[in-house]
């Protein structure tokens, strides 16, 4: 029997894990989720940042929400996200893995830990949740769902700067179709959102002029960049929030191993 229409989006009684939560994409993800009905726990290495973000969804729902103070490339930190999210309330059955970093630094005067550091965030601390939460799925034995936040960049290079990150959302894409097969057989459905350009924090303090190394003029990659957008401006953290709702409702039933790209355009340039 198929769903009825007003319960497709119904996330009641569902708990979701959104590492790097507090702001930007991951602050729009959890607040579309919290709106669908959903417990949220909020994951970000910035604990303030995480207090805030629990604290304004409690206040619309409360003891709805929780923060943990979690650095996603730290195998001790991902497993106490993972027991204080079952010790406050009980299941994990969305996980949205988006935190993330993208320091802009040129191959030439790129060292190896820099190029670690963007891969152990980026891509291990994604198998590092990945796999703590799906056993803990595969425990409860109801399935759930696994969103993973790549780039267009892991279909399309960015910018001069940027190897180490391109090189992880690449890595990304290919985790989750990987991951997508392996899981599946236990009902865990495994897909990524792949964003354009979006407004967030993270994105304004790239196009500071004081932050980029010698050679590289932001304003003019992001003039280029926006020139590049069929639909002429950025996009915001809810536009991917909506589609992050979309792949963890009922409405995503028969999709697994799939990417969405959310980019208003950009790669038809």
């Amino acid at each position: 029997m198929s769903t009825e229409l007003n319960n497709l989006l119904d996330l009641q009684n569902k708990v979701a894990i959104v590492t790097g939560g507090a702001v930007g994409i991951g602050a729009g993800i959890a607040e579309r989720l919290h709106q669908a009905g959903a417990n949220v726990v909020i994951a970000d290495v910035s604990e303030q940042n995480a207090s805030n973000e629990a604290e304004k969804l409690n206040q619309i729902r409360p003891d709805s929400a929780l923060a943990v103070t979690t650095d996603v490339s730290k195998k001790d930190s991902v497993d106490t996200l993972v027991s204080s999210a079952i010790q406050k309330f009980g299941h994990i059955d969305i996980l949205v893995n988006n935190a993330g970093i993208f320091p802009s630094t040129p191959l030439a005067q790129m060292e190896e830990a820099d190029f670690m550091k963007v891969i152990d965030v980026n891509l291990r601390g994604v198998f590092l949740t990945t796999k703590a939460v799906s056993t803990q799925m595969i425990s409860q034995g109801n399935g759930g769902k696994i969103i993973n936040i790549t780039s267009i960049d892991a279909l399309h290079p960015s910018m001069v700067g940027l190897a180490h990150y391109d090189a992880s959302k690449h890595g990304l894409w290919g985790f989750t179709k990987n991951v997508a097969i392996e899981l599946a057989e236990h009902k865990i459905w495994v897909n990524s959102i792949a964003p354009g350009g979006i407004s967030t924090p993270g994105a304004a303090a790239m196009q500071d002029p004081s932050k980029m190394p010698a050679g590289v003029d932001m304003q003019a990659l992001t003039n280029a960049f926006l020139a590049r957008i069929p639909m002429h401006r950025m996009g915001e953290p809810d536009e991917i929030g909506k589609v992050a709702l979309f792949l963890a409702s009922d409405m995503s039933s028969y999709m697994t191993g799939s990417q969405i790209v959310v980019d208003g355009g950009a790669l038809l340039g």
